[in-house]
């Protein structure tokens, strides 16, 4: 039993590697799919999104949540509104990417666990501890850094981080499965994706089927690409700690930042790289912190059990 909870549990953490790590590569596609612009592949995006998660609903004959669902308006309500959130996550990201802020994208998902505690004080009313406090604290100075860095609140990076914690606190009230949210989503953005991809052709301005199919066939795979990570953090969630996975999620903004430096060339001036210690140093305690209370807990569950 020990060796099979061990082997479930290195087997989540090679799901959740490879969710994250996918993620963190995604600069890497969205170049590839020029001259399409951003709001183009946004909707592309959204569109095939719904079919390759009802694929993967089909295959696995996951449905029996819908009846349930359907009688909870409420439910339903706050769906909508993650869908509407996510959109605009998926949006900004697409347009930073591929117009040479992969580095500031990359920022927005470094300082998204201390928006999301910053949630948790706010919304949830929840106690903070001291090592959180500090951590909060120190990320704050960090925006204030690159503000007078930039000459200017680093936009990109604030908006992708309220929106995907914002995104994350409606997912959390919603209480479906990570598949199960993202297809009632993907159906929400359905007809306005397929509405705006119709004007487009209407007007001369779309680009699918245009530029050849194998720039159609990447439109069509970036539904693919957005299914497959949250297919494999599923199965991590299931299989490893939230800690682990906490841990787990600063591959993604780790692989952005460093495509950003080593692949596309972007400029670190000084304050910047002042700004991002800061983030990173905020991280170290909120990680050190985590770390610490899991293993506080495991020795109170020892000594109950003793």
């Amino acid at each position: 039993m020990v060796d099979d909870a061990r082997r479930e549990a290195a087997k989540g953490a090679w799901y959740g590697a490879t969710a994250y790590g996918i993620w963190g590569l995604f600069p890497l596609f969205w170049p590839l799919l020029a001259p399409s612009g951003a709001t183009d592949i946004l909707a592309n995006r959204m569109a095939w999104s719904l079919v390759a998660v009802a694929l993967m609903l089909a295959v696995q004959r996951k449905w029996q949540w819908v009846r349930p669902l359907l009688a909870e308006p409420r439910r339903i309500a706050l769906c909508a509104a993650a869908a509407a959130l996510i959109s605009v996550n998926w949006g900004v990201y697409i347009w930073a990417v591929n117009s040479g802020h992969v580095v500031d994208a990359s920022l927005g998902y470094f300082i998204n666990p201390l928006v999301t505690i910053g949630f948790g004080v706010v919304v949830l009313r929840e106690r903070l501890r001291t090592a959180q406090w500090t951590a909060v604290g120190i990320g704050a100075a960090a925006v204030a850094v690159l503000t007078v860095g930039y000459g200017r609140p680093p936009w990109i990076a604030l908006t992708l981080a309220l929106s995907f914690a914002t995104y994350g606190l409606l997912k959390k009230k919603v209480g479906l499965g990570g598949a199960e949210s993202f297809a009632v989503e993907s159906t929400v953005l359905f007809p306005f994706a397929v509405g705006y991809l119709v004007y487009l052709g209407a007007t001369g301005r779309g680009s699918f089927g245009v530029h050849g199919w194998g720039h159609s066939g990447l439109l069509m795979l970036s539904g693919v690409i957005t299914a497959i990570p949250l297919l494999c953090f599923g199965a991590a969630a299931v299989r490893v700690p939230l800690t682990t996975l906490g841990l787990l999620q600063y591959l993604t903004p780790v692989f952005q930042f460093l495509l950003g430096i080593v692949v596309f060339h972007e400029s670190m001036p000084p304050v910047r790289w002042a700004g991002f210690g800061l983030v990173w140093a905020a991280l170290v305690v909120l990680s050190a912190d985590a770390l610490r209370q899991l293993r506080q807990s495991r020795e109170e569950a020892l000594a109950l059990a003793g």
